[in-house]
């Protein structure tokens, strides 16, 4: 078996060689902060407003008690929403859904300054600060597309009204955009609900993530009630026309017992008497649908979900990204283990390149020892 070779590193052999070409170290670290600075200077500054919430669930109390225990424990008894069709898992691809993003289009905002009043897609369109690069990167993507791409008629989608399941290019791209300006995360035990709007305007991203907010419980509110205001709906109409049936046979016993007061025939009676059974028949069919309504009212109140607001939506004052002192310094760091690796080995790369051996030359006529001309010579 062969021996394994042994590496050792002399630390002070290293260190000196750094010192002795610590100007070319400092330098090119110096050089690498002013650059690298240059660059990230370039990038507009983002803020992040977060909003958590937590909603009411509609469980049973006998398993409650087994749902809390197991989630202490991390485990999912059931969706954690009762019957629900969207439990609280499905929130993010809710806020991540075409219909809902497009819905933030015409919302409007106003920037910190005040120079800045419009809707979400006109601002996100036109009033987002790009770096240098960016520009021209767009620049060149724009020329290339017009000197060799196929020209075609602009589609300007009406984004004020537009339709989720027919979307124009422009529209598709803003919505992607926002999709990853908007960001919703679900704890598994406690169902807290976190959202995260991230924007160069801060509040701009406080003002998104409080409506992104709201329309998340109008929407989950409008889907729990759903039923209940379709009841309350179909009830108004059976009410609506007892109401008219009750005014109708109102309406005939009036007018029959009023032309009809001084006759005693039987028969003339038992006409009256049966058109006051008819009115009295729509009334009470009038008030039990009446009753029917409110018990359907209050089902939608009962069913109205309530969203404890945890963290508020709040105007960030410190800016969450680009980190520019933290990416400098990595930019110095790795400048700096790059120098040191070319001073340590620059001097054996160096040498392996001189030991090189060169490509061997054919030996000439005039020094070919089995030449007899040159061994007389």
């Amino acid at each position: 078996m062969e021996s394994k070779k042994k590496t050792n590193i002399n630390l002070g052999k290293i260190i000196r060689k750094l010192l002795k070409r610590k100007k070319l170290i400092i330098r090119n670290m110096l050089l690498a902060a002013v650059v690298f600075g240059a660059l990230i200077m370039c990038v507009p500054r983002t803020y992040t407003c977060e909003v958590t919430m937590a909603p009411e669930f509609g469980n049973a109390a006998s398993a409650g008690s087994l749902a809390s225990f197991a989630s202490s424990f991390g485990i999912n008894v059931g969706n954690g929403a009762g019957d629900d069709a969207i439990s609280p898992s499905l929130y993010p691809d809710l806020i991540e859904s075409k219909q809902f993003v497009v819905s933030l289009f015409p919302v409007r905002v106003k920037s910190q300054d005040g120079l800045i009043d419009t809707d979400y897609h006109t601002y996100l369109a036109k009033h987002q600060q790009k770096p240098w690069w960016q520009k021209l990167t767009i620049w060149i993507k724009n020329v290339v597309k017009n000197l060799f791409g196929k020209p075609k008629a602009k589609q300007e989608g009406n984004y004020k009204h537009a339709d989720p399941f027919r979307l124009s290019e422009d529209d598709y791209n803003m919505a992607e955009k926002i999709t990853k300006l908007i960001t919703c995360s679900v704890d598994r035990r406690s169902y807290v609900i976190t959202i995260h709007v991230t924007d160069q305007d801060p509040l701009i991203a406080a003002s998104m993530a409080d409506t992104v907010r709201a329309r998340l419980q109008q929407y989950i509110t409008d889907y729990r009630t759903s039923k209940a205001r379709g009841d309350v709906e179909y009830y108004k109409k059976l009410q609506a026309k007892a109401k008219q049936d009750y005014d109708k046979t109102m309406k005939a016993y009036s007018l029959y017992a009023d032309s009809h007061r001084d006759m005693i025939l039987q028969s003339y009676i038992s006409q009256r008497d049966n058109l006051e059974n008819d009115m009295q028949m729509a009334f009470n069919v009038y008030t039990a649908v009446s009753q029917q309504l409110e018990q359907a009212k209050a089902k939608v109140q009962e069913a109205t979900p309530a969203f404890t607001t945890l963290k508020c939506a709040s105007v960030p004052v410190k800016p969450t990204g680009p980190k520019r002192v933290m990416f400098v310094l990595g930019m110095m760091i790795l400048t700096f283990l790059a120098t040191a690796y070319y001073v340590v080995k620059g001097d054996d790369l160096k040498r392996a390149f001189k030991d090189q051996p060169s490509s061997p030359r054919q030996p000439s006529p005039s020094t070919d020892p089995g030449n007899p001309a040159d061994a007389q010579l």
